[in-house]
């Protein structure tokens, strides 16, 4: 029996053995422990799928610098500009070929949902094809007029586009049925007015619709709140509502809301980071926390400062929860100008 034993113990205590060799007991010392990621190993590019200069890049740009300059990244991280087709042209090559490439992010806003919902010049796809990693910043619309203009809120503007929709032009920056335009027939729309009659005519760019609007060749522009804040300080133009749920802060807080004029409309301009549909888990969890670590240190406040963004975060699950809701809004007025697929 003393030799039975003997061999039970020394068997008992090879297992114990090879148990420890093979990983750290965890605090209870009933699991191994399971190996640190290494993740990310090599460097990191972020895309802007437009040109140099505009939001997507600029969001870029902020975010790959505060990464870098703080240490939050340890690799390096480089900007790329793809533009085309507002974003659908490289979002195409994103999902055929990088869907896997966990070294490639890029940045997006509400495009990413309006080129996938639209009939003509359509992107096949959307948001549903990437892993959505986190809102940073946001940014609302505004329906502005000339200093000058006989219109001083909203609803005198609306009643008279109600009352004769060719006598009114109304421009933006982008073309029709891009988020300008949706920006500009929301409050129409949401005020009982068939959007189609909306007469809107569209510029290469905001500069150029502000440019129009003070040149007089516009009556109102349909723009972001950040992109006329220099006109409005200079007395040059007049905000008549914004997209916003409540009024804003600082230069802003004297804006009123579409809400607060009875009608019921909002409409934020997001920026965020996606990741590639299949991204590992590795991945996800380590830019899960880096981008909220980003959301909090002071050099990224003071590159929303510069910017003029206001910032708003939201997780992964939480970001993508939000642009689900906002796809349908989007569905909604494609749908009502007949441009929905």
């Amino acid at each position: 029996m003393k030799k039975i034993s003997a061999v039970i113990l020394a068997s008992v205590l090879a297992v114990s053995l090879a148990a420890c060799s093979t990983g750290k007991q965890s605090a209870g010392g009933s699991e191994p422990e399971a190996a640190a990621s290494s993740y990310p190993e090599k460097a990191i590019t972020v895309v802007a799928p437009s040109g140099a200069g505009g939001g997507w890049d600029k969001t870029a740009r902020s975010l790959a610098k505060v990464m870098s300059e703080t240490k939050l990244v340890e690799k390096s991280i480089t900007v790329e500009n793809k533009p085309g087709g507002g974003g659908a042209v490289f979002l195409a090559e994103y999902v055929t070929q990088d869907k896997k490439n966990d070294y490639k992010l890029f940045v997006s806003s509400p495009p990413i949902l309006i080129n996938n919902g639209k009939k003509e010049g359509n992107s096949p796809y959307g948001y549903k094809d990437t892993t959505p990693l986190a809102q940073l910043t946001k940014d609302y619309g505004a329906i502005v007029v000339k200093a000058d203009s006989q219109y001083n809120d909203l609803k005198s503007l609306l009643d008279a586009i109600k009352a004769d929709p060719s006598k009114i032009t109304v421009a933006g920056g982008s073309a029709p049925g891009s988020m300008d335009h949706l920006l500009a027939v929301l409050p129409a729309f949401k005020y009982g007015i068939d959007p189609k009659q909306v007469k809107y005519v569209s510029y290469d760019g905001g500069g150029e619709a502000v440019a129009a609007l003070l040149g007089g060749s516009a009556d109102v522009i349909a723009t972001d709140v950040s992109g006329v804040g220099e006109f409005l300080k200079a007395g040059k133009v007049k905000v008549l509502g914004i997209s916003a749920s409540e009024r804003l802060s600082g230069d802003f807080k004297d804006l009123p809301t579409f809400k607060e004029q009875d009608v019921d409309a909002e409409f934020t301009i997001w920026r965020g980071v996606f990741g590639p549909k299949e991204m590992s888990e590795d991945a996800k969890k380590f830019w899960d926390a880096k981008l909220k670590e980003l959301s909090e240190n002071d050099a990224w406040k003071t590159e929303l400062q510069a910017n003029a963004w206001e910032s708003e975060y939201k997780a992964s699950e939480q970001f993508s929860a939000f642009l689900a809701e906002q796809d349908k809004l989007i569905i909604e007025l494609l749908t009502a100008l007949g441009m929905a697929k």
